[in-house]
């Protein structure tokens, strides 16, 4: 043994040749934290004192290769400043470079994912092999940030640097057969003879059949492009990434930069210009914020690992509600593997829900990501039918029919007759309680929330919601199945709109106060998609259409009346009162006409100022500002009651459920971090003074101006 460390080891065999095996003790992956660092540090400097090595191979004892780095580690990293980042950088440039210069042929054996700086060290070996199921990339720019261990020097170097910007601007994991067509790996193997595969390179290598100097001059010199070809590279490369990555997210143009600005320039000088990018990006607003989403979905998605240990897998599915929503659910359950019942008490409405899973599965197979013969396959998994008779092997049932409390009562009452004991029932309700439609069962600890977003196949998150007596086994059941569906789940408690409409319907509230006092709607939809927002509140509203924006509006007024109940009609009502129900029927705030896929296009409607005059009362003037602090105050307000209410436990879970549930902007980090960012003090200085105005949606908790007081945040500093 060469060297043995806690996650790292170097062993050498008969043949001369030393393996260098990654594998964290105690963890099921591999990452690059700092103590993981040091070792390969301690390993590489073992290394160089051997004598009469014929090669060296890197490689994994995990499942994966290496992930990338700790990203737990980086808020208390990142808080040590921009200096102490740029010599980290470097250092850790100095150990891979030592790799790369090794007296004997370097081969990493890439198994599994390999990402960021799990990638970036095996492009400071020789050559690379990777298994046919693996996968790599560099997804830094998601996280804020640009790769800051070589990837933004070796990459453009081995597989050119348009595919490189594309790679990093982009954040993409990549398949070894694209990896192999870009020329980032070698060779392509079946998992189980990879290990024989490099050893073959290190003694190809050896024997002078493959050119290890060349390889290694190419990597430490000057990307080979001349000036015009790098005028053109560049400067088009700069236009398509601005594009794409928009005004809120700098990490992939300054990624762009960085490759441009080391193109000329030999190994260790382009290495410091993205140590030195790394560590202005690290410091950002954005990176904060995006580090510290990404530490929240691991934290709600252990969490909801933790809820489906507990439950038995769900073998057999069933929903109750075809169309396109009972579509969308069969769809979903189907292309995951678990098979699933669709059941309505029409044929025409089976066969709208059989359409739109064909539909979508048709899409699957354009895109190249199911065969015909697999789209086959998983169809058959959707068992259409108008009768219970298929519903005795059933372990889950969810229920989607229309968003009537009556309705919703009567079939899940009939359903529960129909299934065996241990059946879980879930209701798909986005607004109705949980514990009121429980009353007329005879096992309501069977019966859990399971709030889907339209469209199901696209929205990730699933509202699980506890009522009075569901028990923690229907939760756990409920949690299990949406995890096995793709989704990530976050269990919440029962309340009027559950978490995420509680929160969207002060936002909405904003809005309508806006129009009210003059405001034109569309300029508040310029300014809140301008601010982030996927789309704005007027848009927001046609997509959700006005009739169920109606009912959750006087669901939320019931349930809150001294917050959410008006004296007079809003402008959502008045929509609704002129029939315009937004996409569903062409027309709402906007028109709408269909592009050439068939989807629908929104375009000014010149009637719609109009018919809101019912809903204006004055003509004020706004700034950008003030219309911002008056759609976000409601909205972040009553985020904090849902966690004081103990709704939803935590400030991750009440940001992610946010941010995966209605598009709040990723890079500000939620309602909770958004507060954090503004300051507790500031902000409650900001709601009293819209408060003495436009009443208590907007005034802050007691227990806010306690944190005010005390300076306290939701979220620790190092989180």
């Amino acid at each position: 043994m060469i060297y043995q460390g806690n996650a790292v080891t170097v062993a050498r065999d008969s043949d001369d040749i030393a393996t260098l095996t990654f594998d964290a003790r105690e963890k099921s992956v591999n990452a690059l934290s700092s103590a993981t660092v040091k070792e390969l540090g301690e390993a590489v400097a073992a290394l160089q004192k051997q004598n009469g090595l014929e090669g060296l191979v890197l490689a994994s004892a995990k499942g994966v290769f290496i992930v990338g780095a700790d990203i737990t580690e980086f808020p208390a990293l990142f808080e040590k400043g921009e200096d102490y980042l740029v010599e980290m950088n470097l250092n850790i440039h100095e150990i891979f470079n030592a790799i790369e210069d090794f007296p004997f042929p370097t081969v990493a054996a890439i198994n599994g994912l390999a990402l960021g700086g799990g990638l970036e060290v095996t492009l400071a070996a020789d050559f690379r092999v990777m298994a046919d199921t693996a996968k790599i990339g560099l997804p830094e720019t998601r996280l804020g940030i640009v790769p800051g261990w070589g990837g933004c020097v070796r990459l453009p170097r081995i597989i050119g640097a348009d595919n490189a910007i594309e790679w990093i601007a982009g954040g993409t994991q990549n398949s070894a057969e694209d990896a192999l067509k870009m020329g980032a790996v070698d060779a392509v193997v079946p998992g189980s003879e990879l290990a024989d595969a490099a050893r073959t390179l290190i003694k190809r290598a050896a024997a002078g059949e493959l050119d290890t100097q060349a390889r290694r001059a190419e990597k430490a010199g000057p990307l080979k492009l001349n000036a015009s070809e790098q005028m053109l590279a560049f400067e088009t490369a700069k236009g398509y990434v601005a594009g794409k990555a928009g005004p809120h997210y700098p990490a992939p143009m300054e990624a762009v930069r960085v490759i441009q600005k080391g193109a000329g320039e030999t190994r260790e000088r382009a290495q410091r210009i993205e140590a030195e990018a790394f560590a202005r990006l690290a410091l950002t607003d954005v990176a904060f914020n995006l580090v510290g989403l990404f530490m929240n979905d691991q934290a709600v998605k252990k969490k909801a690992g933790g809820y489906a240990k507990q439950a038995d897998k769900i073998e057999q599915a069933a929903v109750l509600g075809a169309g396109i929503m009972g579509g969308g659910i069969a769809y979903q359950s189907a292309s995951k593997g678990t098979p699933i019942v669709m059941k309505d008490i029409q044929a025409d409405a089976v066969e709208l829900g059989l359409k739109e899973a064909r539909k979508l599965f048709n899409k699957q197979v354009e895109r190249k990501k199911l065969t015909a013969a697999q789209m086959a396959e998983r169809l058959s998994y959707i068992r259409p039918t108008l009768s219970y008779g298929d519903f005795g092997d059933v372990d889950l049932v969810v229920e989607a029919v229309v968003e009537n409390p009556k309705v919703k009562g009567a079939v899940l009452a009939e359903v529960e007759a129909e299934v065996s004991d241990d059946t879980m029932l879930a209701s798909n309700t986005s607004t109705i309680s949980i514990t009121r439609l429980a009353e007329n069962l005879k096992r309501p600890e069977q019966l859990c929330g399971m709030h889907f977003f339209n469209p199901v196949h696209r929205m990730p998150l699933v509202e699980v919601i506890r009522g009075e007596k569901t028990s923690d086994a229907a939760v756990a059941a409920t949690v299990a199945y949406a995890q096995a569906m793709g989704k990530t789940p976050i269990v919440v408690n029962d309340c009027p709109g559950f978490l995420v409409n509680r929160v969207l319907f002060p936002y909405f509230g904003g809005f309508s106060l806006l129009v009210e006092q003059g405001v034109d709607f569309a300029r508040i939809d310029k300014v809140m998609e301008k601010f982030g927002w996927p789309m704005g509140p007027a848009y927001l509203l046609d997509v959700v259409g006005m009739d169920t924006a109606v009912h959750a509006l006087h669901v939320m007024a019931e349930g809150f009346p001294e917050r959410m109940a008006r004296d007079s009609k809003t402008a959502i009502e008045v929509m609704y009162d002129h029939d315009r129900l937004g996409q569903k029927n062409a027309k709402g705030f906007y028109a709408y006409e269909e592009d050439r896929k068939g989807k629908p296009q929104k375009v000014s409607d010149d009637a719609v100022p109009g018919l809101l005059e019912p809903a204006v009362k004055g003509q004020a003037e706004r700034s950008d500002e003030e219309i911002i602090a008056r759609m976000m105050v409601p909205l972040c307000m009553e985020t904090v009651r849902c966690l004081e209410d103990g709704i939803v436990d935590s400030p991750a879970e009440a940001d992610m459920a946010l941010i995966y549930g209605i598009g709040f902007p990723p890079f500000r980090g939620g309602a909770l971090r958004y507060i954090d960012a503004l300051g507790v003090a500031e902000f409650v200085k900001l709601a009293d003074s819209l408060a003495d105005e436009l009443g208590p949606l907007y005034a802050p908790t007691d227990r806010l101006r306690r944190m005010a007081d005390s300076n306290a945040r939701f979220y620790d500093a190092a989180e």
